[in-house]
């Protein structure tokens, strides 16, 4: 299966070494705090294309997490540096963001993940279509309205 290349002009991006406290007793980074990682380089993917919290509320919408995945291939430890790039896969019906979280320490991917986001109304009626608004900024960050 060929691999659809990301969308959009920016990358979300993370660094950082594995604190004590999200490791188990065994020094290994607990899997549920992959997702805090994920989660602050989604926040960065959409900082960089102008979509904080705040942009949404102008902007008239909110933004539901409908889905997560992530496939684990290397672990993190207790003080290793990780690394983790966000890019838009799809951004019309949803918004698709995928992720690879990197073991720096052992230049390994320690995994690859996916969630999927969908645009409602501040109602909470949900979209069938990605509102134009949110993918301009998502196409041309500097140049949306």
């Amino acid at each position: 299966m060929k691999k659809k290349p990301a969308i959009g002009v920016h990358l979300g991006h993370h660094d950082q070494l594995v604190p004590f406290h999200d490791c188990d007793p065994l020094g290994i980074v607990w899997h549920g705090h992959y997702y805090k990682y994920l989660e602050i380089a989604r926040t960065d993917l959409f900082h960089r294309h102008r979509l904080d919290v705040a942009d949404f509320r102008e902007l008239g919408f909110r933004l539901l997490m409908i889905e997560t995945r992530c496939r684990h291939a290397f672990p993190l430890r207790f003080d290793e540096r990780l690394s983790v790039e966000a890019r838009f896969r799809e951004i019309e019906q949803r918004l698709l963001v995928t992720y690879e979280i990197r073991n720096l320490t052992h230049d390994k991917r320690s995994a690859r993940a996916w969630t999927t986001l969908v645009v409602t109304s501040n109602e909470g009626e949900m979209f069938m279509e990605t509102p134009r608004a949110i993918r301009d900024r998502i196409l041309d960050p500097a140049g949306a309205a």
